[in-house]
């Protein structure tokens, strides 16, 4: 009996499958294409990540294998797409698609971004689980169950050459390389309040990057001389942080901390309110424009395509933008404004948002979403107007914006009113973003020939 218990779920699996087949839907390779699958696949690999409090950097590793895979796959069988193997030079093409057998690429696709999207984060059962009602929905478009089968063999097989390509990637082994090590020079960076937590990923600019000939290829100008005297720009610029609400109106001040607020984006932020202490979870700088990603290929109505090519190349812009921020930030490990103005300033002041766990210079926002800006303007155009609902699940207003470089430019001022960069930070944070994008633009072409001018070119 309990033999028959166990098989009873392969039997009706069976039976629906040849009820499939029975009744095949003409239109099924033209149904398992709705863009709509692989977004809702992104978004719950972004749930999971915030979830599982994986850090920006990291978040941005498992974006952007994941998207690629999918990429991959959907390039196999997509005469708009090329494989970006050769491209990115440690990339390998991916397994051929057998020979003589129809395969549904979308599908392959999701198969491929879920399987590698799962390998990377911690809570494997919401994947499976999200991944197991997808397939339900895809049995239910009734595609032949030959079909079904080839399609999803094929997006596992170039899952695991993706994941056998990470692993590659030199991740393991920063996993085991020294903390960071704090020392006396005041200059530096020291763990900031509340939970004074060790420098995050002291050796990420050791990641291999995707388009980049190296972590410091786009060094960035370094940051303002470190000086105690009064009438030094190092002090002009600290002071500006600390009075970055004053001398304004109420409806200004208002506004700066809207702003600081909807790009905090810190994926674990701690509470103390008297002797409770907790802590809300947050999607990742990454994340917020992946969403934006989102928002602008369904505005767009971007076909199934267009949508996994946009999730690629703005995963891709962010991974490196990550590594060459990192690679700075652990350069010049300057001292957060936090520490230095309750040392020589103000004891008591806090800044609006909590200081994240690293260094200072440059400002991890302005590097990537200027990257992320770059690769969307030149998918969708200079003049892409748009509503970022992305933080409504944290009870944050939308915010419009006429473009996404104005995006990405609200984004890193945000950093300055939430009271942790000063300004040169942001400014050179910026350049060194637009460097890094514009870099992958020129070094990955994801079309073959060119079918259909961008609106950004």
């Amino acid at each position: 009996m309990l033999r028959m218990n166990r098989l009873l779920p392969l039997f009706l699996l069976l039976a629906l499958l040849s009820a499939c087949t029975e009744d095949v839907n003409p239109d099924y390779q033209k149904e398992v294409a709705n863009p709509a699958y692989f977004h809702r696949s992104v978004k719950q690999l972004t749930d999971v990540i915030v979830h599982d409090i994986f850090s920006p950097p990291v978040a941005s590793r498992i974006y952007s294998y994941s998207s690629l895979a999918g990429y991959e796959a959907l390039a196999a069988g997509d005469p708009n797409l090329q494989s970006l193997a050769g491209q990115i030079p440690h990339l390998a093409p991916a397994p051929a698609p057998p020979a003589g057998v129809e395969i549904a690429y979308p599908l392959a696709a999701i198969t491929a971004q879920l399987k590698v999207g799962k390998s990377l984060i911690f809570s494997e059962d919401r994947m499976d689980e999200f991944r197991n009602q997808l397939m339900a929905e895809m049995l239910e478009i009734r595609m032949p169950v030959e079909v079904y089968d080839a399609s999803v063999a094929y997006g596992e097989a170039v899952a695991d050459h993706v994941i056998a390509w990470y692993n590659g990637d030199m991740y393991k082994q920063t996993r085991t390389y020294p903390k960071y090590s704090i020392t006396q020079d005041e200059s530096k960076w020291q763990p900031t309040p509340p939970d004074y937590m060790d420098g995050i990923e002291p050796s990420w600019m050791k990641i291999r990057p995707f388009a980049l000939d190296s972590a410091s290829q786009f060094r960035p100008l370094p940051p303002t001389e470190y000086s105690l005297d009064p009438d030094s720009k190092w002090m002009r610029e600290v002071n500006e942080v600390y009075t970055v609400f004053s001398g304004v109106d109420e409806q200004q001040s208002a506004e700066r901390q809207a702003i600081a607020q909807f790009w905090d984006c810190n994926p674990y932020v701690s509470h103390t309110v008297g002797h409770l202490m907790f802590a809300t979870k947050k999607i990742t700088p990454g994340g917020h424009w992946i969403n934006i990603a989102a928002i602008a290929a369904k505005k767009a109505d971007a076909d199934f395509t267009r949508t996994v090519e946009t999730y690629a190349l703005t995963s891709m812009a962010m991974y490196d933008a990550f590594i060459s921020c990192w690679d700075e930030k652990y350069r010049s490990k300057l001292v957060r404004p936090e520490t230095f103005i309750n040392r020589h300033i103000d004891q008591e002041w806090r800044p609006l948002l909590q200081t994240p766990p690293f260094p200072e210079h440059t400002s991890g926002h302005s590097v990537v979403s200027r990257a992320c800006a770059i690769v969307l303007t030149d998918l969708y155009g200079d003049n892409f107007a748009f509503a970022d609902d992305s933080e409504e699940e944290y009870d944050l207003p939308t915010r419009k914006f006429p473009s996404f470089l104005a995006a990405s430019e609200e984004a890193a001022l945000s950093r300055l009113y939430g009271g942790i960069h000063y300004r040169p930070a942001i400014e050179y944070g910026i350049a060194q973003g637009e460097a890094v994008g514009k870099h992958l633009l020129e070094r990955v072409s994801t079309r073959p020939l060119i079918t259909e001018e961008r609106p950004g070119r």
